[in-house]
């Protein structure tokens, strides 16, 4: 199959950028289509850090290929085959930097991140040891959810030499093929921010289809391989259709079961499916139970396993059990590293959702106050955590005055939304009294 490639140059030069002690020429490569939504950030974290950007266009049929020559980026056009592998491959191809950053359109580093690119990979390259080891680094991917924090946080190499060995493997969901993990160098220092599975940015991209199409390809010519099937259950998921949603369950309790051939993280996604599934049905699954159990014997030091653990003993009404473990998470918190948790660390208001409940049970008023409210500062929008952050104040005869002074350090009293938001939450747990008096304040408000 015939499959030319041609470039289009750019029309601003290039420049080397030199540190301390060696010279570090650092290539920006990207694979792309229609990603002219992301197209100017992706390139513009890069500036003055790169030596030389390069665009691959796989088929753009908006201005994508417009904007990234408009901003000095090399753009190279390379017939889409199905297959993500061969066309970074390509670009890494055009590359002519000793290190390659290959972050995708809608990946970034923030600009604190960005200035201290080079000077890590000055240090490796300026020690002899990690010099003739270090073929790639790799960093925490910090996945964002559509209200822009972090939801998921994974590891992923996209920082690397530019070494003929070092290249992409698999038509989806590709991975550099590096045989040796003293070969890649964990980093904490630098975070990759990825949008691209927000609802909106996964809808608009249409990449759902897209990627079920080429996991099926994939999945015919490896049929037993289970991370495939893990990847498929996420992306038929996302359909959100009743049949594809009995296939995701179907894929994800066969990766679930599974006694090993899995990426730890794609087998987590498998537990957390069933067992977010679990706290919220409205009748005991032992299934799910044993999930749970089967996770936490694999992985017992796992911080969002425990936490999960923590919410089955809640479900059951076991809530200083589930309190215990909760506080012993908490504590350990701090010092988890991605290993331990990729959840929890990136998002730790269900932890904290699950000590209210916790706390509630047990009748321990403080502990409801202080987990709500730490959850409240975070998303104040959470009625499932303000209602009984309320309730528990109400029974405990806090006087309307006062609980209205409590909420100050929380929300906004002159502000008719977070009034409305505390009104429907106080409705909701039979607090007439509070709920009238806060809409008397949001009327005044409105009526000037």
């Amino acid at each position: 199959m015939s499959n030319k490639k041609n470039k289009r140059k750019s029309s601003k030069p290039t420049k080397s950028v030199k540190t301390r002690d060696t010279e570090v020429r650092l290539s920006q490569c990207m694979i792309v289509k229609n990603e002219e939504n992301n197209i100017k950030r992706a390139l513009e974290w890069a500036r003055g850090v790169a030596f030389e950007q390069i665009v691959v266009d796989t088929g753009s049929t908006d201005r994508t290929v417009e904007v990234a020559e408009n901003l000095g980026a090399k753009v190279y056009h390379f017939e889409w085959i199905k297959d993500f592998s061969a066309a970074k491959n390509y670009a890494i191809e055009q590359a002519s930097g000793n290190w390659i950053a290959f972050l995708d359109a809608d990946e970034y580093f923030t600009p604190g991140d960005t200035k201290r690119v080079l000077p890590i990979l000055n240090r490796i390259d300026s020690d002899d040891t990690m010099r003739n080891k270090v073929m790639a680094m790799s960093n925490p991917w910090v996945q964002l959810g559509d209200d822009g924090k972090p939801i998921e946080v994974h590891q992923q190499e996209r920082l690397f030499r530019n070494d003929p060995a070092v290249r992409y493997i698999g038509r989806i969901h590709e991975r550099l093929d590096i045989k040796k993990i003293e070969n890649i160098h964990y980093n904490d220092e630098l975070n990759i921010m990825h949008t691209g599975y927000t609802t909106e940015a996964y809808l608009d991209t249409k990449k759902a289809s897209r990627n079920i199409e080429l996991l099926r390809i994939e999945l015919a010519d490896n049929p037993n391989d289970l991370n495939l099937k893990a990847y498929l259950a996420d992306a038929v998921k996302a359909e959100e259709d009743e049949k594809s949603l009995a296939e995701a369950d179907e894929l994800y309790m066969e990766v679930a079961k599974s006694q090993g051939g899995v990426i730890d993280i794609l087998q987590k996604r498998a537990y957390k499916h069933f067992l977010d599934k679990y706290i919220m049905a409205d009748e005991i699954i032992p299934e799910y139970e044993e999930l749970c159990q089967k996770a936490l014997s694999e992985q017992p030091n796992d911080l969002d396993y425990r936490c999960y653990f923590a919410a089955i003993l809640n479900r059951n009404g076991k809530h200083q059990q589930a309190l215990d473990v909760l506080l012993d998470c908490e504590g350990r918190l701090p010092n988890a590293n991605i290993n331990d948790s990729t959840i929890i660390s990136a998002n730790p208001q269900f932890m904290f959702g699950q000590m209210v409940l916790a706390s509630q049970g047990i009748g321990d008023v403080a502990g409801v106050i202080k987990y709500a409210t730490m959850i409240l500062i975070i998303d104040k929008t959470k009625s499932e955590i303000l209602s009984p952050y309320l309730y528990t104040l109400v029974k405990q005869n806090v006087s309307v005055e006062e609980i209205l002074s409590i909420l100050t350090g929380i929300y906004n009293l002159n502000d008719p939304q977070d009034l409305l938001l505390i009104a429907r939450a106080a409705k909701d747990i039979g607090a007439i009294e509070l709920a009238r008096a806060v809409m008397d304040i949001a009327g005044r408000i409105i009526n000037g």
